[in-house]
């Protein structure tokens, strides 16, 4: 069975997805024909959105490197990414018993109403394993690492519940919410934040979002002009020929432009399952509504996003300098920076003034976090038998660093049975209340 798991991890994403969602579809009565379609586009869709934030990862951070080197900086932990971070979690017993476990805790919730999630985002998974892991590796305790992993789902289900309405009003997508754990910690935070934002004088009066910017800009506003725009800026403090300057420009514009266009390839994919799921709660259980959990990768084709984002990647790496005591060096999850606000700019409306301002002060702690993180995530990679290279210590700061790693790990370490109930009661009572609310 091990085996079997680990044969069906070692496919990826972007052949897990597409066959979940072949086997869901047909599931919701799609036809057939229309069901392998429906998984093509989304596989499709769901390579193109990896080539495109590959492409961000390497082009802007190239050039933040360039900037290390140019300023004679050096941090010690080096943050490997998340691919380095899902293969690391997968690589061990907790890896491959996170899919499993998974799976059950979404279909008890569902049973007793406890979420109106049903999560199809399997391979994501990996994110419940990685605390599972840093729980084992702060403990070495198999059950309570375990455990961890079950609480930080019915977490992930809460969240991914409160956060449809907003989905659905902000990015247009019907019935569907993302229980994605680099991305739902941003949710929270930014409640917070937004409330702050709209306290303070001044920057509660200004909305600067893509349609702004096109309206008071023309031209200078279109996603192809703000991304070269961008793109020469961050060259241009990385210290570029003039060449490379150009080259960077063109590829920062292409993120801009090309990452919507992935986006709705994989809504066309997604689109007839969304609706077959629609019916077929509304038949099988009247007055009852179900989100389909998926990757946040739909939102990155928001201009919000997109532009805060790119604005955050050098913003990251001046953080990473300044802030003291810190010992990241932001390096492989450049790409991941648009998951990481992908549900914060919801909550701040598409403003970019306020993704960029929210980013930032939200990037402060995920440094630091990921730098406490660093001995756990290294010893981990060394039982998975990960190789990385000349580096002495490796971080994620796009997992890593989440507040939702530091509470679990640290629940696991103080009196974990105790703590972690508490959690775990805490989070069925809301999700009760939660979708109570929602069926009446």
């Amino acid at each position: 069975m091990t085996d079997v798991i680990q044969t069906f991890v070692d496919l990826g994403a972007e052949v897990m997805l597409p066959i979940i969602i072949f086997i869901f579809a047909l599931v919701f009565r799609v036809k057939p024909g229309r069901a392998i379609k429906s998984a093509l586009m989304v596989g499709i869709g769901f390579i193109g959105l990896t080539l495109v934030t590959d492409l961000l990862g390497d082009a802007v951070g190239a050039a933040s490197q360039e900037m290390v080197e140019r300023f004679d900086l050096a941090l010690t932990n080096i943050d490997v990414g998340w691919p380095a971070a899902a293969a690391i979690s997968y690589g061990t017993i907790l890896g491959i018993s996170a899919i499993p476990i998974g799976i059950a805790v979404n279909i008890v919730l569902l049973i007793f109403k406890l979420t109106s999630t049903l999560n199809v985002d399997i391979w994501n998974f990996w994110q419940v394993a990685f605390i599972g892991n840093l729980s084992y590796a702060l403990t070495g305790d198999f059950k309570i690492a375990v455990y961890s992993m079950i609480v930080y789902q019915v977490l992930l289900y809460l969240l991914a519940d409160i956060i449809a309405p907003y989905i659905k009003k902000y990015y247009g997508f019907p019935n569907i919410t993302f229980p994605h754990g680099t991305s739902v910690p941003g949710f929270a935070v930014a409640l917070v934040l937004n409330w702050v934002f709209d306290r303070i004088p001044g920057l509660n009066r200004i909305k600067i979002d893509a349609n702004t910017i096109q309206k008071r800009f023309g031209v200078l506003g279109e996603p192809p002009i703000m991304g070269a725009i961008l793109g020469i800026i961050i060259g241009l403090i990385a210290g570029y020929s003039v060449g490379d300057i150009l080259m960077l420009s063109v590829q920062t514009a292409a993120v801009l432009v090309l990452l919507p266009r992935m986006v709705s390839l994989l809504m066309e994919g997604l689109t007839p399952i969304s609706e077959a799921a629609g019916d077929f709660v509304k038949k099988r259980f009247p007055g009852r509504e179900v989100n389909i959990g998926m990757d946040s990768a739909l939102a990155l084709g928001d201009p919000g996003v997109l532009s805060s984002s790119l604005i955050l990647i050098p913003i990251t790496l001046l953080l990473a300098f300044i802030l003291p005591g810190n010992s990241t060096l932001p390096f492989g999850d450049y790409g991941n920076i648009p998951y990481l606000i992908a549900l914060m700019v919801p909550v701040f409306g598409g403003d970019i003034l306020r993704g960029v301002i929210g980013g930032a002060l939200y990037l402060v702690p995920i440094l630091y976090i990921s730098s406490w993180s660093a001995p756990l995530i290294t010893e981990v990679a060394q039982t998975a038998g990960f190789n990385f290279g000349n580096a002495s210590s490796i971080t994620a700061l796009g997992h890593g660093g989440l507040w939702t790693t530091l509470l679990f790990v640290l629940s696991s370490e103080y009196l974990p049975w105790v703590t972690l109930t508490v959690l775990l009661v805490i989070f069925l009572v809301c999700g009760f209340f939660v979708n109570r609310k929602k069926a009446a």
